[in-house]
């Protein structure tokens, strides 16, 4: 057998015995990172048990704010003005 096929064949052997230990390690890892986590038994955007804030914004309201007022306070304090 030609040298240069017999190098060949090992470093390919070895390219995907480090490749096969590598994957095993990290699922083991990844395996180990997510024990206890678990996926929410219900879907976040249908009805939350969490009690929410009275004076909190209600869902689905958006507030729009003045551009030119916002650019006044960005240059204030860019220039070193108040907040």
């Amino acid at each position: 057998m030609n040298p240069a096929v017999a190098f060949t064949l090992i470093l390919l052997s070895l390219m995907i015995g480090s490749g096969v230990v590598s994957a095993s390690w990290g699922f083991t890892l990844g395996r180990q990172a997510l024990t206890g986590v678990r996926q929410p038994e219900t879907r976040p955007t249908s009805g939350s048990p969490v009690a929410r804030e009275a004076g909190a914004a209600s869902h689905g309201n958006v507030v729009l704010i003045n551009e030119a007022e916002v650019l006044e306070q960005v240059k204030a304090r860019v220039n070193g003005g108040g907040q």
